[in-house]
């Protein structure tokens, strides 16, 4: 898996992709080459994961009448 261009998933196709990814290094299977590209891809990844979450964050501010941050009071883990 080598792709750059993640506009076409979601935050939760994008966060599932970087899931395998972990296990995959995890596991410690491949070479160090192949070891090498998946966590390139898995940086690559989590900087298009993170850059969604800034913008949600942005239009949830944008909602709040006074545009004011509002300290998270729900559960840490959303599978909870």
């Amino acid at each position: 898996m080598t792709q750059t261009d993640f506009s076409d998933l979601t935050f939760e196709q994008a966060l599932a992709q970087l899931q395998k990814l972990v296990e995959e290094l995890e596991s410690g299977d491949g070479s160090l080459e192949e070891s090498l590209a998946r966590y390139e891809q898995g940086m690559k990844l989590a900087a298009y994961c993170n850059e969604l979450l800034d913008k949600a964050e942005l239009r949830v501010q944008e909602l709040l009448p006074t545009g004011e941050e509002v300290p998270f009071s729900g559960p840490l883990d959303s599978r909870s």
